[in-house]
């Protein structure tokens, strides 16, 4: 059963199975806006047609006893545990996940503490490896991913940093990857592709264009760098001149002959 809702006062007389899909926990949530029990603000969410406030969450009701009290980690009639990770901001219970609260994102995040940093910057709990080594973005984590167009800052889905300083939730990344290399909304590379890039490089001096293509220049526009370069066209990708990336587009303009100039 992923979520359970009764009516305040219900007698419920059978047994509430411990935790939903989203949860591990001994309790469910008394939801201050309809006062219906549900297993998690998940849960309340996608059977309801408005959102439960985590935070204004005061009462649970133990699974075992049922009795309905204040919001606390261990059930006051029967010593249920409910959750082995308890915060009283949040009112999140759950399995030991090495959870903490962080003041700054407001909400809680999954740890070690130790191996995360808050970015004040891009406003976002970050892995302790990107510190000092990412592109940051003005509360970057209070927009939508651009793949799902979902929240990303309470999302319970990791997010992924993209060399651009665009977040993505790390399961659209994943997914993007398999249809393309490019950062949804500026189209800068989204991985490191030299690799590829130089492979790119003996394919196109394998292939050599037609005769009337070949010596036929274009302008071209790299996503990568921002640069501009004016380059020999060839069908297979266009080098920019400046970062050599083949991450490039055409930038206006028509191309020219060289043997016209």
């Amino acid at each position: 059963m992923a979520a359970t809702a009764r009516e305040d006062g219900a007698s419920g007389q059978e047994r509430v199975q411990r935790g939903c899909e989203h949860y591990d926990r001994g309790c469910l949530l008394k939801a201050p806006c309809c006062d219906k029990l549900y297993t998690c603000r998940l849960c309340h969410d996608n059977n309801e047609d408005h959102q439960l406030d985590r935070f204004k969450v005061k009462e649970v009701q133990c699974i075992n006893c049922e009795k309905i009290q204040h919001a606390q980690q261990t059930c006051e009639e029967c010593s249920t545990l409910f959750g082995e990770y308890y915060c009283d901001i949040c009112h999140l219970f759950d399995k030991d996940k090495k959870q903490y609260h962080c003041e700054n994102c407001g909400i809680c995040r999954i740890g070690p503490k130790e191996d995360f940093f808050h970015c004040l910057k891009c406003n976002l709990c970050l892995a302790m490896n990107l510190q000092g080594r990412h592109k940051c973005i003005e509360n970057v984590s209070r927009q939508n991913c651009p793949i799902c167009l979902e929240d990303i800052h309470t999302s319970r889905v990791v997010a992924h940093v993209l060399p651009c300083g665009h977040l993505l939730h790390r399961t659209c990344y994943e997914e993007m990857l398999k249809e393309g290399y490019r950062c949804p909304l500026c189209m800068h590379s989204a991985l490191d592709m030299t690799r590829y890039w130089r492979q790119l490089d003996d394919e196109v001096a394998q292939t050599p264009m037609p005769s009337e293509y070949q010596n036929m220049t274009v302008d071209i526009l790299c996503n990568d760098c921002n640069g501009r370069s004016t380059v020999q066209f060839h069908i297979l990708g266009m080098k920019c001149k400046i970062c050599e990336s083949y991450n490039t587009a055409q930038a206006g303009g028509r191309r020219i002959s060289l043997d016209q100039q």
